[in-house]
């Protein structure tokens, strides 16, 4: 885990394949509120692109990208 960022919410999507860990996050995003951390743990190399692309288009916050051993976790702040 990232040592400056601490999420509100973690959403453990790791073994699910594209675009399956986008759309989890997508959906917690639905249900949190506006300036929320959220922890999307994703072992699809997909992801990496994918969720930062999006959450520039939806006008949300990429915080960081963080790689472990067998897994990666991105953090977005959202913004509405």
């Amino acid at each position: 885990m990232s040592e400056s960022i601490s999420p509100d919410v973690v959403v453990d999507s790791r073994g699910a394949t594209c675009p399956g860990p986008l759309m989890d996050l997508i959906g917690k995003i639905k249900k949190v509120d506006a300036d929320t951390v959220i922890e999307l743990q994703t072992s699809d190399n997909g992801s990496r692109s994918d969720v930062p692309e999006w959450t520039d288009e939806a006008g949300h916050e990429m915080l960081d990208v963080v790689e472990h051993d067998d897994y990666w976790s991105l953090y977005v702040r959202t913004t509405e």
